[in-house]
């Protein structure tokens, strides 16, 4: 691995931060670059009351200098503006779990006696610093031409119909709907179902579908599973909280199909060879194809309802129900730039492991040396070969 995050912060802590290391050399960096994602962080129909009180707005502490990185490791910090309101007071014990959340688990792993320690490292508020960190990994990204986006496919059990095929229009396009959805109609439905949720003191989950156009070919590689573009991708997108399944390209779908279906047949076209489809999503053989990326990730509703949920009084040892604690109604919208700031950490992490290098310069040049999609690329022969003397 050549980048590296480490975040650290509770929710209510007074602030959150985040060291981010490897991140080459003459990068143009500003503060305004990881603001405009952590406000697009704050947006979304469905956001509980935090997101009134809250401003995010970073601090960059190391690692640039006169607007440029210096290779050295970023730290970033976000101060949480709500620290004010629990600062110096007595906050009441919390000994009734709530199911859906690390309260149970935390406390029986780690032995508190109390649950809010659990709660307060496990909140989503976290994500605040993988977005920082990942406007920095797209921003670097976009460097070399790399474009990453997002938008909400399902609310509930309402969702776009059939494949997206304009994905350089959702680069923009979803940031105009409050639900982040290119999909008017769709969206209209979603609106709809939220809002009936909310009226039965309910919450709702749903399906957000990520992309990035302008890959190379060549992240990744087949030799170690650990190396696979996939699983990275995968286990990023599972480290967000609420992300209960992942699927690269067709996905679960591609189970139902025969395998003269599901493949992309490939084609010459003047010297060039081009893919008939992306039913693989962009990644064959844990190797990025140079089709562009296609994830998606399927969110459980938030586990804190209005409608108290049947728990145990760890303290008392009696069954009762959960007190309602402040969160979103429906988080899969603002889930959008979270889930597009861990893919682009771990592309950003392939790219400068497939190039190497310490500064931007370099890899610039390393970049446009890379093998293209094309027969003159290549010097294979058809002669026999023995492999195994």
């Amino acid at each position: 691995m050549n980048l590296r995050l480490l975040t650290a912060g509770e929710s209510h802590g007074p602030a959150m931060t985040a060291i981010l290391e490897g991140m080459p050399a003459g990068l143009p960096l500003d503060a305004a670059v990881i603001d405009h994602e952590l406000a697009r962080r704050q947006r979304g129909l469905g956001s509980g009351a935090r997101m009134q009180i809250e401003r995010d707005s970073v601090k960059i502490l190391s690692g640039v200098l006169a607007g440029q990185t210096t290779g050295a490791p970023i730290a970033l910090l976000v101060e949480n503006d709500d620290h004010v309101n629990w600062k110096g007071k007595p906050v009441a014990a919390m000994s009734a779990p709530r199911p859906g959340h690390a309260d149970l688990a935390g406390a029986l792993k780690y032995g508190f006696n109390d649950l809010r320690p659990a709660l307060e490292r496990a909140s989503a508020r976290e994500t605040t610093m993988r977005v920082a960190a990942g406007a920095i990994c797209r921003h670097f990204l976009a460097q070399f031409g790399i474009l990453v986006g997002g938008f909400v496919r399902a609310i509930g059990g309402e969702s776009i119909q059939g494949d997206v095929q304009d994905y350089p229009a959702c680069l923009s396009a979803p940031e105009a709907s409050e639900l982040r959805c290119p999909d008017a109609a769709a969206a209209e439905r979603m609106r709809a179902c939220m809002q009936r949720a909310i009226e039965e003191k309910d919450t709702l989950g749903g399906v957000v579908e990520i992309f990035a156009l302008n890959l190379p070919v060549g992240l990744g590689s087949y030799v170690q599973g650990d190396r696979r573009l996939g699983a990275r991708l995968a286990g990023a997108l599972a480290s967000v909280p609420s992300v209960k399944g992942v699927e690269i390209g067709d996905g679960f779908a591609a189970a139902g199909l025969r395998g003269s279906q599901a493949q992309d047949a490939i084609c010459l076209d003047s010297g060039r060879l081009r893919r008939a489809g992306n039913h693989a999503g962009g990644v064959e053989g844990g190797i990025s194809n140079g089709q562009p990326l296609v994830l998606r990730a399927a969110l459980k509703p938030i586990a804190s309802t209005l409608a108290p949920q049947p728990t145990v009084d760890l303290a008392a040892g009696v069954e009762t129900h959960t007190n309602y604690v402040r969160s979103d109604s429906c988080h899969v919208p603002r889930a959008v730039p979270v889930l597009e700031a861990v893919t682009a950490f771990v592309l950003a992490d392939a790219l400068l492991e497939k190039l190497g290098g310490d500064t931007l310069v370099e890899l610039q040049v390393r970049f446009a040396a890379l093998r293209k999609a094309q027969l003159a690329d290549l010097s294979l022969d058809d002669s026999d070969k023995v492999w195994w003397a």
